[in-house]
């Protein structure tokens, strides 16, 4: 009986880790460029974008496919960089179990 005590013990202390460390994940930015800095873009630990710069200088109406495929580019990016972000997080946390609902 003291061993399923003691893992639930375990699992609400792992709980807890988590609920801390989503907060604090949310709280952090990542940043993602692309066009050699032309299109900056941030977005949160829960992926959401946060910010979008675009150089007026790479702003061409004749030209509007780049202008998208930057910004994708850069979203993407700091989408895929944020995810890592937070799974390394979270790894340190469950050991590297893969428990669904994470953020």
């Amino acid at each position: 009986m003291a061993n399923i005590n003691q893992l639930m013990k375990q699992a609400q202390q792992m709980q807890s880790k988590m609920a801390t460390a989503q907060k604090e994940l949310e709280a952090r930015e990542v940043e993602a460029s692309s066009g050699g800095g032309m299109v900056k873009v941030k977005v949160n630990g829960k992926q959401e974008l946060l910010e979008i710069n675009i150089d007026k200088e790479c702003v061409d109406p004749n030209d509007v496919e780049m202008l998208e495929e930057l910004v994708k580019t850069a979203v993407n990016q700091a989408v895929n960089e944020s995810q890592e972000m937070v799974s390394k997080a979270m790894s340190k946390i469950t050991g590297g179990l893969n428990i669904p609902g994470m953020l």
